[in-house]
């Protein structure tokens, strides 16, 4: 029998919450009320009341709720939210949790479920999910489902979709999974343009018995493959596919933030790095392409993304950002220069070719990088590459363990 958390806003959405628990609990699994509500008194009994959320990360309820700023109280029950559940987790207290909410509630809890480790079930039920939810999922799993209408009361069809959420956190939590055989980790990242790179390499380090992790380098999948990292559960890092520098240096759509990169630092584990697809910078369709850039050189990717090329002086400014960023690593780590093309498009008669720019992006990396550089007269998909990159990979590994 498993314990799920039934966390929410029990001031405005007390019934709501009640339901959805009877629910689970008639599925046989048994359920923990968690109120973070900062209105009026929780209209149903929670097993943990707001007053315990907020002592678990040491804060004074009483002086917030006077103040009466909702943003405020929302933040920072949010953030003890966090704490309590990360605690529960870890000591095997709950093994999965679901929410309802609005705005307000959406935010709060799922706050608290990106604390949460991978793995763990989380469903937030929101009144948001048909929106942009990227900020409200961060790095983490969470199965955001549309409420339809507004989370407020029990009708026809909140009845409907709240037993379906009960049914569908029970059947996350009920699900036995079966990981396989347990592999060293390691993570790579991949775009269109590099997949038969990565796809070859993969398959030198499988053969080695390694799992690797593919991401897609999207701006999230990067973001995600950093928390990855960071976690303590990579053993290395094949990052063949660092476009997303270029999109965040030069203000593409695909940006993974400021901190790409820089996980490896932390987790001291061994990199190969290559710059694949710094050839180009990720816009959505034409017509959302600032005006600033309307003598470049692009290519229609598909009806939704239209890819530009990189300039020479970009080039060299994301070479000299990349490099800060590889400086920072201690762990045997080696960068891998495809001379003749980064990308598909960026090959010999291809699209995106262009030594020059190519060649100020390698002058800044070389000149600037303190690990070891290898350059090679080759494209990017060159098997002959591939293969190169895999097999400095577990050399580093070993040398890391020597």
């Amino acid at each position: 029998m498993a314990t799920i958390a039934v966390i929410g806003t029990f001031d405005s959405k007390g019934e709501e919450h009640k339901f959805i628990a009877e629910k689970i609990r008639q599925r046989g699994q048994q359920t923990l009320l968690i109120d973070v509500g900062t209105g009026a008194p929780a209209s149903i009994v929670p097993d943990i009341t707001r007053e315990q959320v907020a002592a678990a990360a040491g804060l004074d309820l009483a002086p917030l709720l006077a103040r009466k700023d909702r943003g405020e109280c929302v933040t920072a029950m949010g953030n003890a939210a966090a704490i309590l559940l990360a605690r529960l987790a870890a000591e095997n207290a709950i093994q999965g949790v679901i929410s309802l909410g609005g705005g307000g509630g959406t935010a709060l809890a799922t706050t608290a479920m990106r604390a949460l480790p991978l793995g763990l079930p989380k469903l937030m039920v929101s009144a948001l999910a048909a929106g942009n939810t990227a900020a409200y999922l961060g790095t983490k799993d969470i199965v955001m489902m549309p409420s339809i209408a507004d989370v407020a009361g029990l009708n026809r069809l909140s009845r409907t979709l709240f037993s379906q959420a009960a049914g569908a956190i029970c059947g996350m939590v009920e699900c036995e999974v079966n990981v396989g055989e347990s592999r060293p980790l390691i993570v790579a990242s991949m775009f269109g343009n590099t997949t038969a790179c990565v796809t070859k390499a993969k398959e030198v380090l499988e053969q080695a018995g390694y799992e690797v992790l593919i991401f897609a380098a999207t701006g999230a999948g990067g973001r995600i493959m950093e928390s990855l990292i960071e976690s303590g559960m990579v053993t290395a890092v094949l990052d063949l596919t660092t476009t997303e520098l270029a999109d965040e240096a030069v203000g593409g759509i695909m940006g993974a933030g400021p901190h790409r990169l820089e996980a490896a630092a932390t987790a001291n584990i061994p990199v190969v790095i290559a710059p694949g697809c710094i050839d180009m910078i990720n816009f959505g369709e034409p017509d959302t392409i600032p005006h600033k850039f309307a003598n470049r050189k692009f290519y229609r990717h598909n009806p939704q993304i239209t890819l530009m090329r990189t300039s020479a002086d970009e080039c060299s400014k994301i070479g000299e950002i990349m490099a800060e960023k590889i400086n920072l690593w201690t762990a045997p780590s080696a960068l891998m220069f495809p001379r003749l093309g980064l990308s598909a498009l960026g090959s010999p008669g291809q699209e995106f070719n262009d030594p020059i720019a190519d060649d100020a992006l390698f002058t800044a990396l070389s000149s600037h990088v303190k690990i070891p550089v290898q350059s090679y007269d080759l494209e990017i998909n060159d098997p002959q590459f591939a293969v190169a990159c895999a097999e400095k990979l577990l050399e580093l590994i070993a040398l890391s363990k020597s």
